[in-house]
């Protein structure tokens, strides 16, 4: 099983690099990816810090416009361009960079609510598609120094991503059909991206409540 501290020994390995280090964190929803990233950004302490993509989930109203409400999460429902740009600015890590971040309690992204300065060694960014060969998410690999995808076990994560979603509003009904719809053809288009990573854990111990 891998261990915890065997990834957080990787990612100090990043972080002592020479200049800016970026580590994407990839897999299906619920599969522990934030989790992970605050974990070893915790560890890490002020040398490391973490950027989600669903930073860039276009907002409820503009799903609304383009009738995509109920797939939010698909690869089309995010500011893609948005996002490679940022992963860019962060790579180079030569000037204060201001990123969004998603709040689950209202579904809506806020702006320029995380702030990475030059000296922060490591950024992690995670998120479902850090793989995806489609434009423009293919920009990404080659800015990204590694990225670890997440392949837990499928009933556990299916578990807590429906846990997720009724600690946010939704009924139980609600919640399976959410995780076993939309949320399970996102994790379909992805799964073969695991491929491109560069570390495969599947089998890493995570908290239950991590979701």
């Amino acid at each position: 099983m891998t261990s915890f501290d065997e990834l957080l020994d990787r990612a100090h390995g990043l972080a002592d690099r020479d200049g800016r280090t970026v580590l994407g964190i990839a897999g299906a929803p619920a599969a522990g990816k934030t989790s992970l990233a605050w974990r070893l950004a915790d560890a890490l302490g002020a040398q490391a810090t973490v950027i989600g993509m669903d930073g860039f989930h276009l907002a409820q109203v503009e799903l609304h416009r383009l009738g995509r409400t109920d797939r939010k999460g698909a690869p089309d429902t995010f500011d893609a361009h948005g996002y490679v740009h940022l992963v860019r600015r962060l790579a180079e890590g030569d000037e204060l960079v201001y990123a969004p971040e998603f709040r689950r309690e209202i579904e809506e992204p806020i702006a320029g609510a995380v702030p990475v300065p030059p000296g922060v060694r490591l950024v992690i960014t995670e998120g479902n598609y850090l793989l995806l060969d489609t434009e423009p998410w293919n920009e990404l690999r080659s800015l990204l120094d590694e990225v670890w995808f997440l392949q837990p076990d499928e009933d556990e994560r299916l578990e807590r991503l429906v846990t997720r979603h009724r600690k946010f509003g939704r009924s139980l009904v609600e919640a399976q059909q959410r995780a076993r719809g939309s949320d399970q053809r996102n994790a379909d288009l992805i799964a073969h991206t695991a491929r491109r990573a560069d570390v495969v854990i599947n089998d890493m111990e995570l908290p239950r409540f991590a979701v």
